[in-house]
């Protein structure tokens, strides 16, 4: 794992991210192993569906309840929708864990949500305006568990998450912490920077593949050096886009920086 407290430079964010995503649907496995234990740890932690009113109609969550004394919530982002991308992808389910699973030491209540137009969410796709969903669904976190928020997205889901939280005109003060997964800089011949991260100045986590094909390392290093501090920048080597086969040493990444700002 390679490490990099570098800066970087954000411009605002993309209209229409071309990114293929792998979903992965993972609610089948989900559902049998978390709602039939009888374990009582486990049980605290069970899955909900919920819905949640959107900006262009409802919106599809599930949510991993977490333990009561738990200090924070948190919600997970997931990949462009026009690629398949959808709050079962494999990279959000795996992030979740890290969040919301015993094992990992932080047992937090965690939400998924599909955007609008993606599984029983209304609207339609824009590219843009995704964020306000994520607003919406930060909205739902505070009114159910009055607790501060820490966020993380893939790749489009970064992007959104990054956006409502420092892309419109104040900062969200829900919001503790951040994590970018993924974060694209560069797809389909278009090239993304994130201006307003230098002015956000909560801590943020980059964390991407060596060989990410939509985010080359030079490329995300010029987008961090730019960011506000506090900022973690990670490269996992030989990992590309969707970490395959090296989705624990995601995961590992994430709890070793949410062990600084959130335990």
């Amino acid at each position: 794992m390679i490490c990099a407290s570098s800066s970087a430079e954000v411009h605002i964010v993309p209209a229409e991210l071309g990114v293929l995503e792998n979903p992965e649907p993972l609610e089948q496995a989900e559902v049998s192993q978390e709602a039939h234990s009888t374990d009582a740890r486990t049980h605290a932690r069970s899955l909900r569906s919920v819905t949640i009113p959107g900006p262009t109609g409802k919106i599809e969550g599930l949510l991993n309840n977490g333990t009561a004394d738990a200090r924070f919530a948190a919600l997970v982002c997931h990949p462009h929708p026009l690629g398949g991308g959808t709050m079962h992808n494999k990279v959000v389910y795996h992030a979740m864990q890290v969040m919301n699973r015993a094992h990992w030491g932080f047992e937090l209540p965690v939400l998924r949500f599909n955007f609008r137009s993606v599984g029983l969410s209304g609207g339609r796709h824009d590219g843009e305006a995704e964020f306000e969903d994520v607003l919406a669904s930060l909205d739902w976190l505070e009114r159910e568990f009055a607790r501060p928020i820490v966020m993380a997205g893939f790749s489009f889901g970064a992007a959104m998450a990054l956006k409502a939280c420092f892309g419109t005109e104040s900062m969200d003060s829900r919001v503790k912490a951040i994590a970018a997964l993924g974060l694209p800089t560069e797809a389909s011949g278009r090239t993304y920077s994130y201006s307003f991260l230098q002015a956000a100045n909560l801590p943020k986590l980059f964390l991407s593949g060596s060989r990410d094909e939509f985010a080359q390392p030079e490329q995300l290093k010029s987008v961090v050096a730019l960011a506000a501090e506090p900022k973690q920048l990670i490269f996992i080597p030989g990992a590309d886009h969707f970490f395959t086969h090296q989705l624990s040493a995601m995961q590992q990444a994430i709890a070793g920086w949410l062990k600084e700002h959130v335990a």
